[in-house]
């Protein structure tokens, strides 16, 4: 029998509390109406889906990270949902009719069967957008621009943005000829800029000495955008083929329109391949100097609709709420509290409650009033008897 408190909670869930969710829901009726001026629709991706069809196309890192259980009644199993980017994709593909262009907004708790060991929660409360259907480099200073706004409105105002695009390294791979495994091997060592391990394996790869050096300088290609590209242009001269140069030559055009949208610094890291085996172009993190990892992260997915029958562009970002609560300095308002005594079957005292409620007061009906605290008490007697508010208001 386990000896632990029994209000334990697992690692990495956490509970909500009053101050908490007042906040986060302020935060996230600010956040669904700025969705909705940019022309983001809301949907609502099912909390759990058969795992065949939630984890299809999502590569294995999705697939560690989601909660398997048995149906009941199917005997199927089914998985709880620990990102909602690919179901909005499929609910694009399957769900809504076809269009040129989609635009959807979602939020909600995802559930992750482990910790990202950086502090994260494992059950976020995501908000995220995606656009599908357009291609051009405007699409993704739309996305960009638009998850910088969301987080300002969510209180972070100060942010640094880090660009990268997967292109570049798999240009670099396909020079190579390297296979999936030890694309997948240099991939984790240039994530986790283990400089030291990556010149070793090439080394035992035996890679030409030009490719070896310019694959291990992916690591030092960061820093602020221009001077990144124009570096990386240089030391990877004539190693990259034409869809490599093009990933440098896209980079270079989104950088430039969001650095005059954004009032943080915008850099280029070109050894940032989260989410590598969805991702098909540019990837996108924000920082903010509060928190010690990102606040929210992005991409272009392209090939993620092909597996629900609908191959075209898309992208998007996406962000924990819960991330923005301290933010911000700005604390959520409190509504004036009023007392009532809890009283039976009199219509003054209820009109009188009503009353108050409508007019913005958060009055509370109890055989408890707290001394001193603002209440509605009755004057007269009889059928005189009318009730006012007395006690000091706080009007600030």
């Amino acid at each position: 029998m386990s000896n632990q408190s029994p209000w334990i909670l697992p690692a990495g869930i956490d509970e909500v509390l009053p101050l908490q969710a007042r906040r986060i829901e302020r935060v996230r009726t600010r956040m669904l109406e700025t969705f909705d001026r940019w022309g983001y629709e809301l949907v609502v991706p099912p909390m759990v889906e058969f795992i065949d069809t939630l984890l299809v196309g999502t590569g294995e890192d999705l697939d560690l990270e989601t909660l398997k259980v048995t149906d009941g009644l199917s005997g199927r199993q089914l998985g709880v949902r620990a990102d909602m980017t690919p179901q909005v994709a499929r609910m694009d593909a399957h769900s809504l009719p076809p269009v040129d262009e989609r635009r959807l907004c979602y939020i909600g708790t995802v559930i992750r069967a482990k910790t990202d060991g950086l502090g994260g929660s494992r059950a976020p409360m995501q908000v995220g957008a995606e656009l599908f259907g357009s291609d051009g480099p405007e699409a993704d200073v739309e996305v960009i621009s638009l998850m910088t706004e969301a987080l300002a409105v969510g209180g972070c105002q100060a942010m640094t943005l880090d660009l990268g695009h997967v292109g570049v390294f798999r240009a670099l791979v396909r020079a190579a000829g390297l296979d999936g495994s030890r694309e997948d091997q240099l991939r984790d060592s240039l994530t986790r800029k283990a400089v030291p391990e990556i010149r070793q394996t090439l080394v035992d790869w035996s890679l030409d000495a030009p490719l070896a050096e310019a694959i291990e300088s992916l690591c030092d290609l960061h820093g602020p955008w221009q001077a990144t590209i124009d570096e990386a242009k240089q030391r990877l001269k004539g190693l990259l083929d034409a869809e490599g140069q093009a990933a440098l030559e896209r980079l270079a055009t989104v950088a430039e329109a969001i650095e005059t949208r954004v009032t943080g610094e915008v850099l280029v890291d070109l050894s940032e391949l989260h989410g590598y085996h969805y991702q098909t172009g540019l990837v996108y993190a924000a920082y903010s100097p509060r928190m010690g990892r990102e606040i929210a992260r992005g991409g272009r997915y392209d090939d993620i609709g092909r597996v629900f029958g609908r191959s075209r562009p898309a992208l998007g970002f996406s962000l924990d709420l819960r991330d923005l609560l301290g933010q911000s300095d700005d604390e959520t308002p409190v509504r004036q509290t009023v007392y009532a005594p809890a009283r039976l079957n009199d219509p003054a005292l209820d009109r009188a409650v009503d009353e108050l409620r409508e007019q913005g007061y958060r009055v509370i009906t109890t055989k408890s009033i707290p001394e001193g605290a603002p209440r509605l008490a009755a004057v007269g007697d009889g059928q005189t008897q009318t009730w006012q508010l007395t006690g000091e208001l706080d009007h600030g």
